[in-house]
């Protein structure tokens, strides 16, 4: 792209229920935490609950470990979900930050389960952990105003 064109595309910041409206309406996501003092990213499927975030887990995996271990308001993470078309570049993307806790009520997370399957059949994937937000923002890529509806 020259400096003297348009771009083709613009960045349009969303408020925070909306992108939450949007994060609801996928299911698969990537969360992101700390392990051995190092970024890590998983995909995961999720549902919203409540406001919440919620995904299931496997006893033993890190995620699990580090969030039963948080005392109190649990471990900070950052979820992003994001539908965004490979052809065209438009589409949005949602990132959360907030607090990461293990779902430890017996009913709770009998609730999650029905919510809830495992995207991938894992044995032992019984544990559920609610991240509540605490930030949120997201982007929507969008035609600029320039393009829209001109052949291309």
């Amino acid at each position: 792209m020259t400096r003297d064109q348009t771009p083709a595309h613009q960045r349009v910041d969303l408020d925070p229920a909306e992108a939450l409206r949007l994060l609801g309406s996928v299911s698969l996501g990537r969360i992101v935490f700390t392990r051995q003092a190092l970024p890590t990213v998983r995909p995961v499927n999720h549902v919203l609950d409540h406001g919440d975030i919620v995904i299931r887990t496997h006893e033993g995996a890190a995620l699990t470990s580090h969030a039963e271990e948080a005392l109190g308001t649990g471990v900070v993470v950052a979820y992003e979900a994001d539908a965004i078309d490979p052809a065209s570049h438009l589409g949005w993307s949602v990132v959360v930050t907030g607090y990461a806790r293990l779902v430890t009520d017996p009913a709770e997370l009998d609730r999650v389960r029905e919510l809830l399957q495992p995207w991938v059949p894992a044995e032992g994937t019984d544990q559920a952990v609610r991240i509540r937000p605490e930030m949120v923002s997201g982007v929507r890529l969008t035609e600029s105003a320039a393009t829209e509806g001109t052949p291309g």
